[in-house]
């Protein structure tokens, strides 16, 4: 594993007094959060997510509008990647109904997380008690305890509303800016005292527009991660994204967090140097997707710690990031006392 040289210049994190585990807040959603956490729940690290309720495609969107709670699949995915349960159990939990009606598409997961809203009649509630259900290791909390609305203007001056629609309509477009509705919806003061007490704030890795900057844009979310005392540490997607993050670099999506909240808050950057197989190259080239570029000079620019490493793995044709690996990686640092 290899830690670039600009690692001598990191702060020291604090490893916790005697007898309390590194806090770690993990920030965004999708399957990038998930396939982190798989691997960071087996250390010796106390882990709270604060996951995006933005989500409007799918089983989630359909829940949403119907039932007018929060959407509960990016939940239910980090409640599973974080739960110590059997893999029937889990796979009971992922499982997505066939067929032609009402519950089509519909994963259980999704329609437990719902049932539970409704006895207890608060979304965050309905979380924590699936939580000791699933025997979660660790802290399971949205971004908010309602659904937002994520909205997208564009450099040629076009907008679009709908975290989905946001991807689907924005191929070929570069985003300027994305924002919520509503703009004053509350934050958890749960998510707001892990961030005030977190050694390690990690963004990522996940899509920028959609999965990472929604949970910043909840107000006291981004002035608690701006305000915490904590390193933050940014997991750069490997490869860019259609309607999102096309001919974006390393440094392209830095700037996009920066400019959003205001100011530069990032202390590190984790990018992947591992060379994509050329058959999976070809695959992605359909969409113009091509693997993230990191610029040294620019990313010292920004006055970022650059940390790069060979942190891919190659499944049913798709690239994620190696959950053994990122994970092994974060936990280096914090056991370094620096990043």
């Amino acid at each position: 594993m290899f830690l670039t040289a600009t690692l001598r210049k990191g702060r020291a994190i604090n490893m916790g007094n005697k007898g309390r585990l590194p806090r770690v807040v993990v920030i965004g959603g999708g399957t990038g959060l998930s396939v982190l956490l798989r691997g960071l729940k087996k250390y010796p690290v106390d882990i709270t997510a604060i996951v995006t309720v933005a989500d409007d495609g799918g089983s989630s969107g359909r829940i949403r509008s119907e039932l007018k709670m929060p959407p509960p699949g990016d939940i239910r995915n980090v409640l599973v990647a974080l739960s110590d349960v059997e893999p029937l159990l889990e796979e009971l939990m992922q499982h997505r109904f066939k067929g032609e009606g009402q519950l089509s598409g519909h994963s259980l997961g999704n329609l437990m997380l719902s049932a539970m809203n409704d006895i207890t009649g608060n979304f965050s509630h309905a979380i924590r008690e699936m939580s000791r259900v699933l025997n979660v290791r660790g802290k399971v909390l949205p971004a908010a305890n309602r659904a937002t609305v994520l909205h997208a203007e564009y450099t040629d001056g076009t907008e679009q509303t709908g975290e989905s629609l946001i991807t689907e309509k924005g191929r070929g477009k570069r985003i300027k800016k994305v924002s919520l509705r509503p703009e004053k919806v509350a934050a958890l003061p749960e998510a707001l005292s892990a961030l005030r007490k977190a050694d390690l704030i990690v963004l990522g890795p996940g899509s920028l527009y959609t999965s990472v900057l929604p949970n910043l844009l909840v107000p006291k979310i981004g002035e608690g991660v701006l305000r915490s005392k904590a390193k933050k540490v940014y997991v750069c997607n490997v490869m860019m994204q259609p309607g999102e993050t096309i001919s974006y670099t390393a440094s392209d999506h830095v700037d996009a967090l920066h400019e959003h909240l205001g100011t530069s808050f990032i202390d590190s950057i984790v990018v992947n140097d591992e060379l994509v197989p050329e058959e999976l190259m070809e695959k992605y080239a359909e969409e113009s997707a091509k693997p993230v570029i990191f610029e040294e000079e620019k990313l010292k620019e920004q006055g970022l710690q650059i940390i790069h490493d060979r942190i891919l793995t190659f499944e049913d044709g798709t690239i994620k990031h190696d959950t053994k690996k990122l994970a092994e990686l974060l936990y280096t640092i914090l056991k370094q006392g620096k990043v």
